[in-house]
């Protein structure tokens, strides 16, 4: 009797577990929408940082080439791919993970927007043009997220709706544009394209005093993990050190440079 009586047992929890589960899903899966989109309504407007606004000087312009910002469609919801939490959907897509590495236009966005040299005004704009061709511009006083998370949910919501506004205003402080970007440039600018695989390794402390004082600058940097930039519109190529360098410390000597040129403390 004891035997049947477990035997019985055992069936009636072997049958009731798979209920158990469904419900759990349901509600993990109730969870996650209603935390998706209560992070939607979050993303409705990003706040404008204050800057100096001085028309009447030399500027630069940040080109950043071939920048790892998809979306994909990964279970229920839509999100931008990136090699840390989505490493197992890209190789199941036959994907190399280490190529999806949106963190580094996050470092370089911070980079650029927080240097003393767009908070005196001196920063015309950035244009980003991923790696599938669609080309982004975004305002020297937008106020890029600091958290990588939440620079995701942005990207996401741009790439999705093709512009953001400014909180409680209408202006578009990021939005998708049509290529190329050559249309967007300043006449009388320098443009120069930067790769560690370049012969000439220059000091650019030393690079920016060449350039004439009422000369607009436009740089090119790559925004991915590995390989190298290919353009044919800029009219140096320069490596800036022996040692290979992230994109956001190239950007660091680059507006270093700049400041120092400027005189912007």
């Amino acid at each position: 009797m004891t035997r049947a009586y477990g035997v019985k047992k055992g069936k009636k929890r072997k049958h009731t577990e798979p209920k158990y589960d469904r419900e759990t899903e349901e509600e993990e899966s109730q969870q996650q929408q209603q935390q998706q989109q209560h992070e939607e309504d979050e993303l409705s407007g990003i706040p404008i940082a204050a800057i100096e606004l001085k028309s009447d000087k030399p500027k630069v312009t940040f080109i950043l080439e071939r920048a790892s910002l998809e979306v994909a469609k990964v279970g229920k919801t839509y999100q931008l791919l990136n090699s840390d939490e989505h490493a197992n959907f890209l190789r199941k897509n036959n994907k190399n993970p280490g190529d999806y590495r949106p963190d580094i236009t996050h470092q370089v966005l911070l980079a650029i927007l927080d240097s003393p040299l767009n908070k005196a005004g001196r920063l015309q704009a950035v244009y980003i043009k991923t790696e599938k061709g669609v080309l982004i511009e975004v305002k020297p006083y937008v106020r890029i997220p600091r958290t990588f998370k939440r620079f995701c949910g942005v990207m996401l919501e741009l790439l999705q709706k093709l512009s953001i506004s400014a909180v409680g205003k209408r202006e578009k402080l990021l939005r998708t544009i049509k290529n190329p970007v050559t249309q967007y440039l300043p006449i009388n600018s320098r443009k120069i394209g930067f790769s560690h695989s370049s012969e000439k390794v220059v000091d650019m402390n030393d690079y920016v005093k060449t350039v004439s004082s009422d000369m607009d600058f436009v740089f090119v940097l790559g925004a991915m993990a590995h390989g190298k930039i290919e353009t044919d519109y800029t009219d140096d190529y320069i490596s800036i050190s022996e040692y290979p360098l992230s994109a956001a410390y190239c950007i660091g000597r680059i507006c270093g440079a700049l400041e120092g040129k400027w005189k912007i403390l």
